[in-house]
């Protein structure tokens, strides 16, 4: 599906509503300033003496601050707004400097996704009606998109920008950031309703509200676990119904042609129920994989190829119904999986990817004689050529790899320490006000021997979802150092790479801003569809 473009309506909104942002961020730097004196009765002296920098500092720069502020929402806002041109596959180039992020960045990181949470969660309903009338604007009757350019990860960002604007340590200015998330996130509550009720007055008609498509990355368009309920495709089988081929050959099939066309191919001369009934499923499941409208499109058509032979696969192969080991389902949910990771359609690895897969399934599709073997055949391949492709992108980040193990040998005897620079600074490194001001979340993991055990059993070649720089992405593992100190990632949407210090991932998991991706079961819901169809018409 296509997401409609910026219309003038929508922009004319967003223009009013930055007119108003300079009265918003008066209101937050005073809710900050509230906020801070407050803390401030609870802490040590030197953490008094620290926050009371800050207190001075907002007051002595306020319009600096609150330009800062207010180029930035700008910026983004308008970044989201303006039409991306659309550029031709470009040649993979890895960038000359490599940032390590570590401990400090991390915290950043923490801070931010607390305000975001904290903002989505005290205006989770003003943010949803909002949103059916941004749908609206923009001429999308379903709300199939959130059109709203006005995120809480847009204001968070902004949070941070201004910032940076503070003369003062690192440490002072995530301590801003934590301060300004409660005010911020109580105004925008009432800063969202009130832009719903100036937009219902100008006679704006909501779009009916569907289902919102989040950007990718986003913790509640999350959908990449397993299957939470997935019945027993054994059981499921003796619910099917058993119509003789007779009975499929009457006017009124319209609808069901093409599965019905391969069923009459395959059961034309099957006499036991017990068989017609697996072929029903098998086709049942089929339709409900190829409907899934989480699974793309370019992938649901290649699965579509595999309907009739899996239905003639059934009559040979009573283990089919072993959804979460037989190769034909564990086929169709790697391929599924791996082609979400890469969702650019002209992402020249996503082609390369839909191509092997295509000349896979078209032989699959050709043989006479259906077998487990074959489609265990076509996972091999895939698995194949993933480590093939994993192999392709270590060889191009190879020169990283070399100076990250090199500097992770050096940390590990304590003959370096990383710069402040591109956010690498060390919680060592920290001066003693800012290191004080950072009471939440903790600098750095207690020992959590879960935690080490969770990251020893990463290996290159998984993907992880974490929350990095500010968003969610969803990078690979492609080199973990051999201290284990220095992990290198890689983003499945683009050639960016992240090397990541162990403390910084052990604090990331900690903080629920880390976890591995699991695959999730294409059969197993597409079973759930269906017995929830036979539930129904029972």
């Amino acid at each position: 599906m296509s997401v409609p473009q910026a219309t003038e309506a929508l922009r004319q909104f967003v223009e009013d509503e930055l007119l108003r942002a300079p009265l918003l961020f008066n209101q937050v730097l005073e809710g900050t300033l509230q906020s801070a004196r407050q803390a401030m009765a609870a802490m040590t002296p030197l953490q008094r003496a620290a926050m009371s920098d800050l207190v001075l500092a907002l007051q002595t720069h306020p319009v600096r601050v609150g330009d800062y502020f207010l180029r930035s929402l700008r910026e983004q806002v308008m970044a989201r707004l303006l039409p991306q041109a659309p550029q031709a596959p470009k040649k993979p180039a890895l960038p000359t400097v490599l940032a390590l992020v570590d401990e400090d960045e991390v915290a950043l990181d923490v801070e931010l996704s607390h305000t975001i949470e904290a903002i989505k969660a005290g205006a989770e309903y003003e943010l949803r009606e909002l949103q059916t009338y941004t749908s609206a604007l923009v001429g999308d009757p379903d709300v199939a998109h959130d059109h709203n350019p006005l995120r809480a990860e847009v204001f968070a960002r902004a949070l941070w920008d201004a910032a940076q604007a503070l003369p003062l340590s690192r440490g002072h200015q995530l301590a801003f950031v934590r301060h300004a998330g409660p005010p911020i996130a109580q105004l925008l509550r009432m800063s969202y309703a009130a832009a719903t009720s100036r937009l219902e007055a100008q006679g704006v008609e909501p779009a009916a509200y569907r289902t919102v498509v989040l950007p990718g990355g986003s913790r509640r368009g999350e959908r990449t676990g397993s299957t939470t309920f997935s019945p027993d495709l054994y059981r499921m089988r003796e619910s099917m119904p058993a119509p003789q081929p007779s009975q499929l050959g009457y006017d009124g099939q319209a609808p069901q042609a093409p599965r019905r066309e391969h069923w009459l191919d395959v059961a034309r001369n099957v006499t036991r129920r017990v068989d017609r009934q697996g072929i029903e499923l098998v086709s049942r499941l089929f339709d409900a994989m190829i409907a899934d409208e989480r699974v793309p499109a370019d992938v649901s058509l290649l699965i579509s190829r595999l309907h009739g032979p899996a239905m003639r696969l059934a009559l040979r192969d009573g283990n089919i119904l072993e959804q979460d080991r037989h190769p034909l389902w564990r086929f169709i949910n790697r391929l599924v999986y791996e082609a979400e990771r890469a969702p650019d359609a002209a992402d020249p690895e996503r082609v390369l990817l839909l191509k092997t897969a295509q000349a896979t399934v078209v032989q699959l599709a050709s043989e006479p004689e259906q077998n487990a073997g074959l489609y265990a055949w076509a996972v091999d391949r895939l698995e194949s050529f993933l480590r093939k492709r994993l192999a392709r992108r270590l060889s191009a980040a190879a020169s990283q790899i070399g100076a990250l193990q090199k500097l992770e040998d050096k940390l590990i005897v304590g003959h370096a320490s990383p710069s402040t620079m591109h956010g690498t600074l060390d919680v060592q490194q920290l001066d003693t006000v800012p290191a004080d001001l950072m009471t939440d979340p903790p600098r750095s993991p207690p020992p959590a021997n879960d935690a080490d055990a969770w990251l020893e059993q990463l290996r290159p070649g998984d993907w992880v979802r974490m929350f990095l720089q500010g968003r969610w992405v969803q990078p690979q593992l492609l080199w973990p150092g051999e201290r284990r100190e220095i992990w290198l990632f890689g983003d499945g949407a683009s050639d960016a790479t992240w090397a990541v210090r162990r403390g910084a991932l052990l604090l990331m998991h900690e903080q629920a801003l880390l976890k591995r991706l699991k695959q999730r079961s294409i059969v197993g819901s597409a079973a759930a569809k269906v017995q929830e169809q036979v539930t129904l018409t029972a």
